[in-house]
């Protein structure tokens, strides 16, 4: 990719949620393969990627391919034999987090840094680059300072700085999250998290009083930068990336062309950049991020640390306020609209607040429209008796629109290339050249005597007309140019197959001249890794692992959590997010309040799940918080997938 382009990067669970991710303007997508995606049930044969990637390169988008977890001794073959298929069905590169991938006989395919990797620093961004990584995704926790100083360490001919502008936040940073670990055995970097930060908690303070109860404090709203895209250009981002490989067809066709839209603004107002792919997209909706599940929206810390970045009364889908109840019988619920336009429709799917704000979901049978405009009777799916404190006056939202499902259940965008069209006259016969947007050519010859047309004045116009009809090609025509020297009659047929051909040339063209991306050679001698020892945060899962920071001089290197060697208590989730700053307990805040300036300290908070219990520790100088507990017993006692062992003296971590 070139320094100018811009890059719109969608999530793809299955490849034909991929094939409308192209559809509706994504200029490259990001899937899982059969195995060692960090999504576990987001995998697709290698057979389905090879069909996105032919559908996927007839526009130059490329096709990017997960292969991201933390590896273990005896899968690194498997990994490596994973790569090379995955290469020779045309995928344009891999994203990674084991660096033992670096130490194996991978194949010449373009290698990524995954958010696993957990990029903050511009020295992190730096060695990533000069060990051969041509394309690094950053924490999605920094400022638009910090992503311009990364940027002006890194040599942007050479490596691509990738952000994700869309989609649910994890907490912790990315890669740097364990509990899932040491509460179940399951791994959050071998792809199977269990999703610790989505429960509600009891946070006490040092003194033991309750501060939050049942609040789902490590919860985040979604990520949303749709209003930061210019600044994230001017920062350096050229990969602007959607989260979501677990994500349904109806969210990946509106997300992608919610930001296609908002892109292709960017780039006509600043013509030195273009799109990273070809075509032009049209869609027959209006995208809208709020028609899709989410947990209300953050631009979370680019615009620096703000207050209201949590989701913590639910980690549901809270929608969108849509009127309040005006009866309540007990056959059925009345509603009042807020706008009298709103209309709603069997099937939809509604909630409101109960007394303890908690969530409750109303699915709707069937509605029927009063005759006072904005009243509706609405009949739910389950009986009226189970709905907890429903009543008159209950603020009433929306989370799922049935008319927008349905329109997003059908063929809702198009993607087309401009073409020129030019048809010149031979000795013996027609030539078709077709010459696309980027200077591609495809041409078709037709032996064919003249034959004067039966009305001459009409002849061009027909022609112009008939060859204009690219139909369910992938190109639209720009013009149609006739370079003869009289009237021609073709006939339909002939003239349809000479289209064809001509159209078939160009598709060839195209793939032909679509270079593979380059992998990037390491810089030689080895550069230094910025530390020199490196705990179970560095997730050091292999042998092979091991040897590329030994080969980067670092000279301590711990067994990843995984291996199970961090028997006492250690930080499982280290995050930006800090639970004193939501619930107003920073001592920073409370400095400048009269009678408390220095007294007031950082002091540990315990978080309470039921029987689980874990202690929060916050650093203050670098803003961070830190989610503290052990592994378990009966993890311990599972028997250990693959034992790793690399030193006897243990590195020692601080914190307060």
């Amino acid at each position: 990719m070139q320094p100018h382009h811009l890059e719109l990067l969608a999530p793809a669970r299955t490849w034909d949620i991929g094939i409308e991710a192209i559809n509706h303007g994504a200029d490259a997508v990001y899937i899982g393969g059969p195995s060692f995606g960090a999504r576990s049930t987001a995998d697709n044969s290698v057979q389905d990627i090879a069909q996105l990637v032919q559908y996927a390169h007839r526009f130059h988008s490329r096709i990017f391919v997960t292969l991201n977890t933390i590896l273990r001794d005896d899968e690194l073959e498997s990994a490596r034999q994973l790569a090379w298929q995955l290469y020779d069905a045309g995928v344009d590169a891999l994203i990674i987090q084991d660096m033992g991938l670096l130490e194996i006989d991978m194949p010449p395919i373009q290698l990524h840094a995954s958010t696993q990797t957990d990029i903050r620093t511009p020295e992190k961004a730096k060695f990533l680059q000069d060990a051969g990584l041509s394309q690094i995704v950053l924490a999605r926790e920094l400022t638009l300072p910090q992503i311009s100083a990364i940027r002006d360490v890194l040599d942007t001919e050479r490596t691509v700085v990738e952000f994700f502008v869309h989609g649910a936040l994890c907490v912790a940073y990315s890669g740097q999250c364990f509990i899932s670990h040491a509460h179940t055995g399951r791994s959050a970097n071998r792809g199977d998290c269990s999703q610790a930060c989505r429960l509600p908690y009891e946070v006490k303070d040092a003194q033991g009083r309750i501060v939050a109860h049942d609040k789902h404090v490590l919860s985040m709203k979604d990520n949303n930068q749709s209003d930061n895209l210019r600044a994230l250009v001017d920062a350096g981002v050229r990969s602007f990336k959607i989260e979501g490989r677990y994500k349904d067809m109806a969210y990946v066709k509106n997300i992608t062309a919610h930001y296609r839209k908002l892109m292709d603004q960017v780039l006509t107002e600043r013509p030195e950049l273009a799109a990273a792919a070809h075509g032009r997209t049209t869609f027959s909706f209006e995208p809208d991020p709020n028609q899709n599940f989410n947990r209300e929206f953050t631009d979370y810390f680019v615009q620096g640390r703000k207050e209201d970045i949590g989701a913590f009364d639910t980690p549901k889908n809270p929608g969108q306020a849509i009127g309040w109840v005006s009866k309540v019988t007990p056959d059925y619920l009345e509603l009042q609209t807020e706008k009298p336009e709103t209309e709603l429709h069997n099937g939809d799917g509604l909630c409101y607040y109960d007394l303890q704000k908690e969530l409750v979901g109303l699915q709707i049978n069937r509605v029927e429209a009063q005759k006072t405009q904005g009243l509706w009777r609405l009949f739910p799916k389950d009986p009226m008796a189970g709905f907890k404190d429903l009543r008159k006056g209950v603020a009433v939202n929306r989370n799922r629109d049935m008319s927008w499902v349905r329109t997003l259940d059908k063929k809702s965008a198009e993607r087309r290339m401009g073409v020129w069209l030019q048809l010149v006259e031979r000795a013996d016969g027609l030539q078709l050249t077709l010459t696309d947007e980027v200077g591609h050519t495809g041409s078709a010859e037709m032996r064919l005597a003249w034959q004067e047309p039966k009305d001459p004045a009409q002849a061009a116009e027909k022609l112009q007309n008939a060859l204009g009809k690219l139909g369910d090609t992938l190109f639209e025509p720009l013009s149609v140019q006739l370079d003869l020297s009289r009237p021609w009659f073709v006939p339909p047929s002939q003239l349809n197959a000479l289209r064809r051909e001509a159209v078939q040339a160009l598709e060839t063209a195209r793939a032909q001249q679509l270079p593979r991306l380059a992998r990037a050679k390491p810089v030689e001698p080895p550069v230094p890794y910025p530390e020199d020892t490196l705990t179970y945060l560095a997730n050091v899962f292999n042998q092979k692992a091991r040897d590329f920071y030994a080969k980067h001089g670092v000279k301590v290197i711990a067994a990843a959590y995984e291996a199970q060697e961090e028997l006492g208590e250690v930080s499982l989730m280290i995050t930006k997010h800090c639970v004193r700053f939501s619930l107003s307990l920073c001592p920073k805040q409370a400095k400048g309040v009269t009678g408390v300036q220095g007294t007031v300290r950082a002091e540990p908070m315990q978080l309470i799940n039921g029987k689980e219990k874990l202690t929060l520790r916050f650093d203050c100088k670098p803003c961070e918080m830190h989610v503290v507990g052990k592994i378990k017993k009966s993890v311990l006692n599972a028997v250990p997938e693959s034992p790793v062992q690399f030193y006897k003296t243990r590195p020692v971590t601080g914190l307060h």
